[in-house]
């Protein structure tokens, strides 16, 4: 065969390789988020009156602007949050957000939005090291004590956050946060979709250790 025609036999075959990788690997993203889906779907609520009473609600960070306000997605979360807290479903709220950098202060003006409207302070657990949300619920049960919660964000994220709070060691139902429609819901769809995989790995495969430190009592 003339060195040409072997160069694009091989590039051919490589096409075809990699093209069966990505297909293999969208694969595995769709099945392992669609079971997620569909197995967690049915622990989400939207309506105040039949969500079960849980001792605490963990609300995940979602971003604070330069100004130090939360961002809409966040308001929304922390307000569903303290609608919950005012209704007696949670007794305490748990807020989890990044603080690793200089003038970020993420479960701090979550905590200071809360006590504004009227949530007491010792009702208001702050969380600094919940990067992400599997070091959220890792650290909900490891540094807090916690067992069954009430989680709070949006829809697309609720599944996913059920899944790695319940392969953490917290037994947990979710709570929609949708007050809104957000303008990028379908970045956020397709980023937790592959969070989602992300998710699957860490829980049953790498189990990473999130930034530990002594055990908090909450009073639960």
């Amino acid at each position: 065969m003339p060195p040409l025609m072997r160069t694009l036999s091989k590039s051919h075959r490589l096409l075809r390789i990699a093209g069966i990788s990505a297909l293999i690997a969208t694969g595995t993203v769709a099945a392992i988020w669609g079971w997620i889906q569909w197995r967690y779907d049915q622990q989400v609520y939207t309506d105040l009156a039949a969500v079960p009473p849980r001792p605490i609600a963990i609300v995940f960070g979602a971003g604070v602007r330069s100004d130090g306000g939360l961002t809409p997605m966040l308001a929304d979360r922390m307000d569903t949050a303290i609608e919950l807290y005012r209704a007696g479903v949670v007794r305490k709220l748990l807020v989890s957000g990044d603080n690793r950098f200089a003038h970020y202060d993420e479960p701090g003006r979550m905590y200071d939005y809360a006590v504004a409207r009227g949530v007491p302070p010792e009702d208001v657990i702050r969380d600094y090291a919940g990067r992400r949300t599997y070091d959220t619920c890792y650290r909900a049960a490891a540094i807090f004590g916690v067992t069954k919660a009430l989680l709070v964000t949006q829809r697309f994220h609720l599944p996913r956050a059920i899944f790695t709070c319940r392969n953490t060691g917290v037994d947990g139902i979710g709570f929609s946060a949708d007050r809104r429609v957000y303008g990028s819901n379908d970045f956020y769809r397709l980023r937790d979709a592959l969070a989602t995989v992300r998710a699957w790995w860490d829980v049953k495969v790498a189990r990473p250790l999130p930034v530990l430190g002594e055990r908090i009592d909450i009073g639960l």
